[in-house]
């Protein structure tokens, strides 16, 4: 191992790599900021420019630009509930909230040390137990990864209010109803397309990301402008105190934790990750953080960002040590690898080491130059929220429609998510969060897939749900999650009742 990190070393610490991570994280963190163009449109625009670099170089280069828009897809995510990224839309439950608040700096400036710390503990993870948690991640099976959708799914508490629970779970059951729609490439059957060609491939997320948050706040301005953000309110307010930064700590390192080990399974990535991070904070959180979840919670802004960075480094996994993409932007690592002549897996790290470990050498050296390249830039990127509402609503209904045209040209997608923004804005009129609608859009395919798989190798017997140890884990950390909001509410009536019993006796 000692050997493989000083090769890795002595591959990264060269001018010309180190300018490539720089330039990589730059692309990537500038790319990523823009709604709609997430990590795939990155890699996928920087390939050109590596058929000129060695493997190594290349891979370094791409790496870069792969981390850098994940780190920079949290800014629209905060200033303009625009995450064009699914690994942000968390973020955006509460950096939006704090940017509406008028602390855009402070939301950008926690942003970018939970991501620097996430994929930093992620690559020394990485680093360390690559080898072993290529085995962990093989022994999954699809009924672990069916449980494990089922219990992100059971989630949907924490993005619930006080006693609206049931409103949470019927949205989720909404999103896992607009997954369904397209193609089954299973049976090849088409569902409810409704004869259109348009909706054959089914919905993309970036259309319904940006109908139900970015352009329906745009709608919401309009109705609401008392609501909107006060531009009148510093948003340059970059420090962090003492007790900010003990309340966010403990945070980090668990979010970081569980988002490298889901980014490791191949399939789960970034996004569930997130999603897992910000419930299982809002789950264990105090009464009165559990309050601020939603309203501009440092701990709720905290954990999905280290998490969905942690992912992405811990992706590389199964990438480099199995040769299994395990998200979409790995799958187009893997491509320029095979561009290469390089086939990754178990021998890799043996037969081609510089490639393997200047890869997750150079992702520390990246965390630091997306820092260090990010804070002095905050201050002038929270301004973005003093433009006047007059200018800002166009602004965030033209990056909306140029974000979802630019993907599929298709004037179709501009029409539908209109329809689903106004529908959006209904419902968010009604108090129907919006957040679960996407965790179901986000799972519901994946779910499907490997329910389907689960079943089939079980011969159509539910047995599989507790055979394997994992799968049994995962369900009853299920049934705790979906009882949860039922247990507190029996412990609250309980206790009130013992009170009122204690005065009655007094009296």
């Amino acid at each position: 191992m000692f050997e493989g990190i000083l090769v890795g070393l002595a591959t990264v610490l060269t001018i010309q790599n180190l300018l490539l991570v720089f330039a990589g994280c730059l692309a990537g963190t500038l790319i990523g900021m823009l709604p709609g163009l997430g990590p795939i449109s990155a890699i996928a625009l920087m390939i050109p420019i590596t058929y000129a670099l060695d493997p190594a170089s290349g891979m370094i280069l791409l790496a870069g630009v792969y981390y850098g828009a994940i780190f920079g897809g949290s800014t629209s995510s905060i200033l303009i509930n625009a995450p064009g990224v699914a690994g942000t839309v968390a973020t955006a439950f509460d950096g939006y909230p704090m940017a509406r608040q008028g602390k855009a700096g402070k939301a950008l400036t926690i942003a970018a040390y939970a991501s620097f710390a996430g994929g930093t503990l992620a690559a020394i993870f990485l680093v360390l137990l690559a080898p072993y948690l290529a085995e962990l991640s093989l022994g999954f099976r699809s009924a672990d990864y069916f449980m494990l959708m089922v219990l992100g799914l059971s989630l949907v508490s924490a993005f619930a209010a006080e006693g609206e629970h049931l409103k949470a779970l019927l949205m989720t059951i909404l999103g896992l109803m607009l997954a369904t729609v397209g193609t089954d490439l299973t049976a090849g059957v088409q569902r409810f397309t409704f004869g259109r060609m348009d909706l054959i491939d089914g919905i993309s997320f970036l259309l319904l990301a940006m109908g139900t948050f970015a352009l329906a706040e745009a709608f919401m301005m309009v109705l609401k402008p008392s609501q909107s953000a006060n531009n009148s309110l510093p948003t340059t307010d970059l420090g962090l105190d003492r007790q900010e930064i003990r309340e966010i700590a403990p945070v980090v390192g668990r979010s970081s934790v569980l988002g490298f080990l889901v980014g490791v399974l191949p399939g789960a990535g970034a996004t569930i990750a997130s999603f897992l991070a910000y419930g299982m904070e809002r789950g264990i959180a105090s009464t009165a953080d559990k309050a601020q979840f939603g309203k501009g919670s440092l701990k709720g802004l905290a954990a999905p960002e280290s998490a969905n960075n942690a992912a992405c480094t811990g992706s590389f996994v199964p990438l480099l040590t199995l040769g299994i993409p395990g998200s979409g932007t790995t799958a187009i690592l893997l491509g320029a690898l095979i561009a290469y002549g390089i086939q990754p897996g178990p021998r890799l790290y043996i037969d081609q080491p510089e490639i393997f470990w200047s890869v997750i050498v150079s992702m520390y050296f990246g965390n630091m130059i997306l820092l260090f390249l990010n804070l002095p830039l905050i201050p002038y990127i929270a301004k973005l929220l003093t433009i006047p509402r007059t200018f800002l609503i166009p602004l965030i209904g033209f990056f909306s429609l140029t974000g979802v045209y630019l993907v599929s040209f298709n004037p179709f997608d501009l029409q539908l998510m209109l329809y689903i923004a106004v529908c959006a804005v209904i419902l968010r009129l009604m108090t129907f969060p919006m957040a679960p609608v996407l965790l179901g859009f986000i799972l519901g395919g994946m779910l499907e897939d490997n329910l389907r798989r689960a079943i089939t190798l079980s011969d159509g017997n539910a047995s599989f749900l507790w055979e394997r140890p994992t799968t049994l884990c995962l369900l009853v950390l299920t049934v705790i999650a979906l009882m949860s909001p039922l247990l507190r509410m029996l412990m609250k009536s309980a206790l009130k009742g013992f009170k009122d019993k204690q005065n009655a006796s007094r009296l």
